[in-house]
């Protein structure tokens, strides 16, 4: 799930990307639960490396990943960092994440509907009066929980073509990076289209759906989705790595380089997309993290230390994800059926320059979570299937 940097539609579930030979490190403590697994543990992992490395030969310049189990954590980095100075990448390194950041936003709605201050099958009119509306998009007929599932039927605005071409093609990023666009903005250009399809009757992917999850948390609480999303969630779990954003164009340190072809096709010159200002992505996917935050929250959601039970199992209550039969779209939160019939649940995220993946096992005790720093090739979900189900690529 992804603000995708090129005009192909936002796919459902995983990104494929890439990687070059993997140097493995090993990863400090994150807690006193948490021991360092020694090198010979690290390598006992199936076939996680030779994915990791086939993903780097595949082109994406780095990879940088963090696995974490009941018996300890470990860290491996592929690649470079930075194409000019062939730097590596760094376990610690700070990426954007892209669309996990609508497990953060999901998360902090259904906190607030624990809190009875909202309902998941409240109107999105309710809260957001006249912001719903035109050329067939109504408002007034689709819940909150329309939009954590992406059944509301409501236009993706990544989707427009001028969009895609102001964002996410050459000519357009370099001219507009540092653009800020409010998330009515964004909105507004989602109602200049029809909807995808009635509310409730079809899926598709909508990152217009969490622009208005994070403008619902604002109207709620009186405060930016950001702020929410800091209190609730970023400062009780101690993620030091973990950003929102807003308007800021730099990734805090240390961190790498981010690449693209800022093209239609994967050919041709690659370019460093660094620095732009995320609030293109909003609540859909402005923030940034590291592979140890990531692996931490989601064992802390599945774990149930961020919501009540009720709220937990409507998060994971999911519909068919398009056309991809082995997995399922909850609240924010995807559902994969491995091949080998491990279930693991996170999301994945993309956006300039940066794709990225984070999901754990249903009790939280095996998580992993990784950073490609190219947008243009690979496979994650080859990673994953080798940490899971000890396949090797």
């Amino acid at each position: 799930m992804t603000v995708r940097t090129t005009l192909v539609a936002a796919t459902a579930v995983a990104l494929s990307l890439a990687l070059t030979g993997p140097a493995f490190a090993a990863a400090p403590a994150r807690g006193d639960h948490e021991a360092t697994l020694p090198q010979s543990r690290l390598r006992s992992t199936g076939g996680t490396p030779m994915a990791i490395e086939a993903a780097v030969k595949d082109g994406v310049p780095g990879v940088t990943a963090t696995a974490r189990t009941g018996h300890g954590v470990w860290s491996t980095t592929a690649g470079v960092g930075n194409l000019r100075t062939e730097q590596p990448r760094s376990v610690h390194d700070r990426f954007r994440v892209g669309s996990i950041t609508k497990t953060f936003v999901s998360t902090v709605l259904l906190q607030l509907e624990a809190e009875g201050r909202l309902s998941l099958d409240d109107k999105v009119a309710k809260w957001l009066p006249g912001t719903v509306r035109g050329n067939g998009h109504d408002g007034r007929r689709i819940t909150l929980r329309r939009l954590l599932s992406h059944t509301s039927g409501i236009f993706n605005y990544t989707a427009d073509d001028d969009f895609g071409r102001t964002y996410f093609l050459k000519d357009g990023f370099f001219e507009h990076r540092y653009d800020t666009k409010a998330p009515a903005d964004l909105v507004a250009i989602a109602m200049t289209h029809k909807p995808d399809f009635a509310p409730g009757t079809s899926w598709n992917y909508s990152n217009t759906n969490y622009v208005l999850a994070g403008m619902v948390i604002e109207k709620v609480t009186g405060r930016p989705y950001g702020d929410e999303v800091r209190r609730r969630i970023v400062e009780p779990l101690s993620l030091d790595a973990t950003s929102v954003p807003g308007t800021r164009v730099t990734v805090p340190r240390p961190s790498s380089r981010a690449y693209s072809k800022l093209a239609e096709t994967a050919t041709g010159p690659t370019y460093d997309v660094t620095e732009l200002n995320p609030s293109l992505a909003a609540a859909a996917g402005e923030m940034i993290s590291d592979s140890s935050d990531l692996n931490r929250f989601y064992s802390a959601l599945l774990e149930g230390r961020l919501l009540p039970p009720e709220q937990l199992k409507e998060m994971k209550t999911t519909v068919t994800a398009g056309e991809f039969p082995d997995a399922g779209y909850g609240l924010g939160l995807i559902d994969r059926k491995l091949s080998c019939g491990v279930h693991v649940w996170g999301h994945d995220g993309g956006i300039h320059g940066s794709n990225s993946v984070a999901v754990t096992t249903k009790d939280g005790r095996h998580s992993l979570a990784l950073n490609f720093n190219g947008d243009w090739s690979g496979d994650t979900d080859a990673v994953i299937e080798a940490e899971f189900c000890g396949k090797e690529s």
